[in-house]
């Protein structure tokens, strides 16, 4: 199997100094390779071309066999990472709590130990802030509306 800290060091030093980083990587048991990146400025396809090259061009394929596919952090995928609450600061999250609570506004601010969201409220409620740590939460996503 390939070795997964290989790749991961690989990714790291590709994206360093770049507003791109990880946010997740699996690889399965027959070297299948997943890699989803984010950017503070966003992705874009050639920023997934560029990363899938720069592995490619390290790892030996006469070495061991493996399929790559690296992605960007879809618009529908939870967020898992400060640094991307932050970027979607201004914007509707849906958030699903641990203990079963659901919450929906709009993400007013985030940092490393958590984030607040701002409700719209309700005839019989007025809108507030709520606050969140990261270890409380099971998902948090971006609402998409059309």
């Amino acid at each position: 199997m390939i070795d997964k800290f290989k790749v991961l060091d690989i990714v790291e030093e590709a994206l360093e100094g770049s507003d791109k980083f990880l946010v997740s990587m699996k690889i399965t048991p027959d070297n299948r390779i997943f890699v989803d990146i984010d950017g503070d400025n966003g992705i874009n396809i050639d920023d997934c071309i560029e990363l899938s090259r720069t592995i490619e061009g390290k790892l030996d394929r006469d070495e061991e066999d493996y399929e790559l596919n690296v992605s960007s952090a879809g618009a529908d995928s939870p967020l898992k990472m400060p640094r991307q609450y932050l970027r979607h600061i201004g914007r509707e999250l849906l958030v699903d709590t641990l203990d079963g609570e659901h919450a929906e506004g709009v993400l007013k601010e985030a940092d490393e130990q958590g984030f607040v969201i701002r409700t719209r409220g309700t005839k019989k409620s007025a809108p507030e802030e709520q606050s969140f740590a990261y270890a409380d939460i099971k998902t948090a996503r971006v609402a998409l509306r059309f």
